[in-house]
């Protein structure tokens, strides 16, 4: 038997983004009514003002495909083109068939194949990197969607959790590149510590029990906080290593969209001078999970807030405990 050549290396970089915000927006004094709790405290523990939370007619792969659709507009590549579509989401309700597989239809990426990524918040950069992969192995064009419809997950009277998280996505397209657009990946999982964001109980005891409370997302707030600061800095330094360059040479410091004082904690860890700017997204998104990072990059090209083409550090880190950070060349 004789296999045939791979094809000839390519550089994948970042093409286009777009992202997609449900239309309803939720301040803190909407999430009081059901918790105890204060705009004021909500704001000094997260940093967080407002969210967007899906209304019923919005799904996850309405979001996707929202996201998606503006992604390869922006890229100027065809649906139809695709040869991958790779969705990051921990929230899709359907243990079959993939959200991905649904999102490549509705868009009409009729020859990619599709499959999702589970890796809680550290899901879009698990994603951008096997994208990265399949596009030098194979060369064609790969969507990578970051896409959470946290509401569904959550439970509004949790104190520790219900004022977090909102929802929305995200996407990217990869494509080849005369020159390298995304760096190595650092990433990982410590699965000793994975009951610090875990769901209440398995989808099994709704069968079992059907009285049971619907799972819920749950998370243990301090020793997060502490991993995610002080550990992940560590990891931010080993990406920016791994790419050969110093965090001075960064445009934009991309990390997920947790709380605004892990935010400013890693950016003090990692060493980040006054002139690169900070993704702080969180502060009108609230906590998005695998859609934090694309939609955190968009809102910031959008704005003006940075050039395109310039460098950007991403780093995601959340259930698991999974991780993973790389540097990319914005488009």
């Amino acid at each position: 038997m004789t296999l045939n050549a791979p094809v000839a290396q390519a550089f994948p970089a970042i093409l286009g983004i777009g992202s997609y915000l449900p239309r309803r927006v939720v301040d803190n004094d909407e999430v009081c009514r059901r918790i105890d709790s204060s705009d004021a405290w909500i704001r000094s523990r997260s940093g967080i003002v407002t969210r967007h939370w899906a209304a019923p007619d919005e799904t996850l792969v309405d979001m996707a495909a929202h996201a998606a659709a503006k992604a390869l507009a922006a890229a100027g590549v065809d649906a139809a083109d695709l040869d991958c579509v790779i969705v990051a989401t921990f929230t899709h309700l359907e243990q079959t068939p993939a959200a991905a597989a649904r999102t490549a239809h509705r868009i009409g990426a009729v020859r990619a194949a599709a499959f999702d990524v589970s890796a809680g918040c550290a899901g879009f950069v698990h994603g951008l990197a096997l994208a990265a992969d399949v596009l030098r192995s194979r060369g064609g064009p790969v969507l990578v969607i970051g896409a959470e419809r946290m509401t569904d997950l959550l439970d509004l009277e949790d104190r520790s959790t219900a004022f977090i998280f909102g929802d929305g996505a995200g996407a990217v397209v990869l494509g080849p590149s005369a020159a390298p657009g995304i760096g190595p990946v650092v990433w990982g999982a410590d699965g000793s510590k994975a009951d610090l964001i875990a769901q209440s109980v398995p989808w099994s005891a709704l069968r079992d029990d059907p009285g049971q409370r619907p799972p819920s997302l749950r998370q243990e707030g301090p020793p997060v906080f502490r991993w995610a600061v002080y550990e992940m800095a560590d990891v931010a330094r080993r990406a920016l290593d791994a790419a050969g360059i110093a965090p001075g040479d960064l445009a934009a410091f991309i990390p997920h969209q947790a709380n605004a004082r892990i935010i400013d904690g890693l950016a003090k860890g990692i060493g980040l001078p006054e002139s690169v700017v900070v993704a702080r997204s969180v502060t009108t998104m609230g906590n998005t999970s695998g859609a934090s990072i694309p939609l955190a990059m968009d809102a910031l090209l959008s704005e003006g807030a940075v050039p395109g083409g310039g460098t950007a550090l991403l780093l995601g880190y959340g259930a698991g405990l999974s991780y993973a950070a790389t540097v990319v060349t914005l488009p």
